[in-house]
């Protein structure tokens, strides 16, 4: 395995003590169950209530990050649909142990917003890279001259003439509107960045209203959900302004002969809610599906806090319950139930259980809350998924899948993708004609797999 894969302690342990990982399941558990959701929402709204405080939703905006420029394009129709105030920040990005690599991060949204701007009717980056340096200087500068209401509304302008490549509509729009100094930029982006740790988030294209994070276009349903409960919508009864994408395989039966590469992990939330669904795409597909598994990101050098970590869990039981999978009862499986299972899986394949006995763990894990730690949890995984006990015994701790798990984090990492699960889709002579990263684009999985399923559409794009 790679040198850099060391214990980086705190939130990012990859062998907590056996109170720590009890601990932080229990604490897991509790902080995700849907009661508890709706007891925070109740509370939060009759607070808001008390302080006589007018609906209010915030938005984060980082100029450079594509997903910004597509919910920027949501900000007019936000306020025109529902009856809140809208309060804008401009952010810097992600910083320190909350990003992993934050110039692949920029050109990854680029790449991904592309591909989901038509499913939500706005307007896709231009370029498969972030705006040159210049003209996002010249857009910031624009910004950060604007107060608080002003900022609201000239946000999505700025960030299409920035995300169209149109330097001299800014320089219009510097003329017209005007531009303030660098001091002046830096305590704005100070100021939001404040905001913004003080609710407890790192990210930028978030929305926030009343204790719940929204990220960008694709968790804009929910604060649609919400916000139509508390009676906001203006145009009740109407779709929804970003209605959710659903994964729909279609008739797709007789699918060429594709092949999807998908990279689960086994402490990874959203791989353990897409998981099985992903196995259902490909047999309802007739594709052939390879699932090769990585080390969770702890393990493999990517640093995380307590803040991502939170919101991750949090995000993924509102997907789970969107999606009616099981999910919730939590053990936390990471450190060395992993390797433990990690080193049945060659076995596994060679028996045509490797897909099962990564099912399986993740369900124990994320479903059951069975600690795989003990050899009672490992032998129930084991037989769940349809191997014998007494060989899988013999065979713990077997060498040889490291270096298998390190072959595909190499080939992840070098197809500019490193976080799970993520999918490539390859056609019959192994050329990809799709990479993606997240259980929430399993959609624009199936949407490409039923293009290519029509030769007349093989050339499209999602």
């Amino acid at each position: 395995m790679s040198k850099d894969f060391q214990e980086q302690g705190g939130a990012a342990t990859m062998d907590p003590s056996a109170l720590r990982r009890w601990l932080l399941s229990k604490y897991v558990m509790h902080l995700t169950g849907e009661r508890r959701m709706h007891r925070r929402r109740r509370k939060a709204e009759k607070r808001r209530q008390s302080e006589s405080r007018p609906h209010v939703v915030e938005y984060f905006h980082q100029l450079d990050d594509a997903y910004s420029y597509l919910a920027s394009q949501m900000l007019t129709r936000i306020v025109e649909r529902y009856d809140v105030q809208l309060r804008c920040h401009l952010v810097p990005g992600p910083s320190g142990k909350n990003v992993y690599d934050a110039d692949l991060l920029l050109e990854l949204a680029c790449h991904d917003s592309a591909l989901i701007a038509p499913q939500y009717g706005v307007t896709p980056p231009v370029s498969r890279q972030p705006p040159a340096d210049e003209n996002t200087a010249i857009a910031l500068s624009i910004l950060a001259s604007l107060d608080e209401r002003e900022l609201g509304q000239h946000i999505a302008d700025v960030s299409d003439a920035l995300w169209t490549d149109d330097r001299a509509r800014l320089d219009a729009m510097v003329a017209t509107i005007g531009q303030t100094t660098e001091s002046d930029i830096e305590a704005r982006l100070s100021a939001g960045e404040d905001r913004r740790a003080t609710l407890k988030h790192y990210s930028g294209a978030m929305f926030f209203y009343e204790g719940e994070w929204y990220w960008g276009v694709d968790r804009l349903h929910y604060l649609e959900a919400r916000l139509a409960e508390l009676g906001l919508d203006r145009f009740e009864g109407d779709e929804p302004l970003v209605p959710c994408p659903t994964v729909d395989p279609g008739a797709c039966a007789d699918s060429p002969e594709l092949t999807l590469e998908f990279y689960p992990s086994l402490r990874s939330p959203y791989t353990a809610i897409v998981f099985d669904e992903t196995v259902a795409l490909a047999e309802a597909t007739g594709i052939t599906l390879d699932v090769r598994p990585v080390l969770p990101m702890v393990m493999r050098g990517v640093p995380a806090t307590l803040e991502k970590g939170r919101y991750i869990f949090l995000d993924t039981a509102r997907e789970a319950r969107r999606r009616g999978v099981p999910y919730g009862r939590f053990f936390d499986p990471i450190g060395n139930p992993i390797r433990r299972c990690y080193s049945l899986f060659p076995w596994a394949v060679e028996l045509g259980k490797g897909t099962a006995l990564l099912s399986s763990f993740l369900r124990h894990a994320f479903v059951l809350g069975i600690n795989t730690n003990t050899e009672k949890g490992l032998r129930r995984v084991v037989e769940f998924a349809g191997l014998d006990w007494t060989e899988a015994k013999s065979r713990i701790g077997t060498p040889g899948w490291e270096t298998l798990l390190e072959g595909n984090r190499l080939a992840l990492r070098e197809r500019g993708l490193w976080g799970v699960p993520s999918y490539r889709l390859l056609d019959t002579s192994g050329e990809p004609l799709l990479e993606v990263w997240g259980q929430d684009r399993l959609w624009v999985v199936a949407q490409q797999i039923r293009r290519y399923a029509d030769p007349g559409k093989a050339q499209e794009q999602p």
